[in-house]
């Protein structure tokens, strides 16, 4: 095999596909990203046996063929080349010299019969819509998967798709988020997809509204295709929450504060909270304030910041990292929130409508009876 491709595009491209490249495994080649060249095109694909990215970038193939290198020391020796062309030639026991001007490297290769084939999906089941909407939809919902596997398939986001609607959810045991959007066409069809693929998803992602993504489903697995890229995902099994039954219905109390300000204010009263000095944040929601208060051995501290309230106060314990990823992740310059209990979890929503959802599970505070 022997080919020349420009330093950027290939560089970009090992980075990307190395997104889902173990740094250790049993299997030493799923550290490796094959590489693929013929027709004029290189084929870079990296696989974990969960989860794979391929993408295809143009190049001067003078000979074909296909090798798997270390993704990390190619990427790092690509990235590290003077000039901006790279040349790449297998010799005999898969010996590769990698070139740039003055500069070369040799490097032992894997055979390419060696690395594992991604799961094919149907191409006909699926959906499009915007790449910038899918973006939002998974950063506004990423942050309530659970991070622990007591119950794996929490590990992952739900797809709710209904006829011209997606849903996807997250949900930890402490939080909930949801994130709901229109859609052309889709099927009465649900399926979890692992937080950390969707993680490297959005990464991916476009924030033009002009681009579109493509979702396949099939069985077990879902591809996504972004681009000149494609991700091959295995979808976790189990029974996911029943999130519909999660979300309390009704409020006495319903709060419109400043996203930026309370999330301000939040963060002061975090300086004096880490993971050796615990303590919940004091939220007491009144008719025109919102009173924050926070005692640990490190200190104490009080904040008040405006509102508009309906209904009675509320005096109310929370962990502060909890109820700030939730305020972060609106991205609305005010939220609603609306209370039904000083022991039921508070629903985070956008002003107008319930295009988000954000449930946040209250602490006791000491002095409750």
């Amino acid at each position: 095999m022997q080919f020349i491709c420009p330093k950027g595009p290939l560089t970009e491209a090992v980075m990307n596909v190395s997104r889902v490249i173990p740094q250790k495994s049993s299997l030493p080649y799923l550290e490796g990203v094959k590489i693929k060249a013929a027709g004029g095109k290189l084929s870079l694909t990296g696989y974990d046996m969960e989860s794979g990215i391929t993408t295809e970038l143009e190049a001067d193939v003078m000979q074909e063929g296909e090798i798997v290198l270390s993704a990390r020391l190619f990427a790092d020796m690509i990235r590290k080349m003077a000039e901006e062309d790279v040349h790449v030639s297998v010799g005999e026991k898969m010996l590769t010299l990698i070139k740039s001007g003055l500069t070369e490297f040799t490097i032992l290769g894997t055979p390419a019969d060696e690395f594992p084939e991604l799961p094919e999906v149907p191409q006909g089941d699926g959906i499009a819509l915007p790449q910038a909407a899918l973006k939002q939809m998974i950063e506004q919902t990423l942050f309530a998967v659970a991070q622990t596997d007591a119950k794996p398939v929490h590990m992952g986001s739900l797809f709710d798709m209904k006829e011209n609607s997606l849903t996807l959810v997250s949900v930890d045991g402490y939080r909930l988020a949801l994130r709901t959007s229109a859609i052309i066409g889709g099927m009465e069809k649900s399926f979890v997809v692992p937080g950390k693929v969707l993680g490297e998803v959005a990464k991916l992602l476009s924030d033009d509204e002009e681009k579109t993504v493509t979702l396949n489903m099939g069985t077990r697995h879902i591809v996504f295709n972004i681009g000149k890229y494609t991700v091959v995902s295995r979808l976790l099994e189990g029974e996911f929450i029943d999130y519909k039954a999660a979300i309390p219905s009704g409020a006495g109390t319903e709060v419109r504060v400043n996203t930026r300000e309370f999330i301000e204010s939040l963060e002061r009263a975090s300086l004096l909270i880490s993971d050796r000095v615990r303590s919940p944040l004091r939220i007491f929601f009144e008719e025109k304030t919102v009173r924050t208060s926070c005692s640990t051995s490190l200190g104490r501290f009080t904040d008040e910041i405006g509102c508009s309230s309906t209904g009675g106060k509320v005096e109310m314990g929370f962990n502060n990292k909890y109820i700030l990823d939730a305020l972060k992740a609106a991205g609305t310059d005010e939220v609603r929130i609306e209370i039904a209990s000083a022991l039921s979890p508070i629903k985070v929503l956008p002003p107008e409508g319930e295009d988000f959802i954000f449930l946040v599970l209250p602490v006791r505070l000491r002095n409750e009876s």
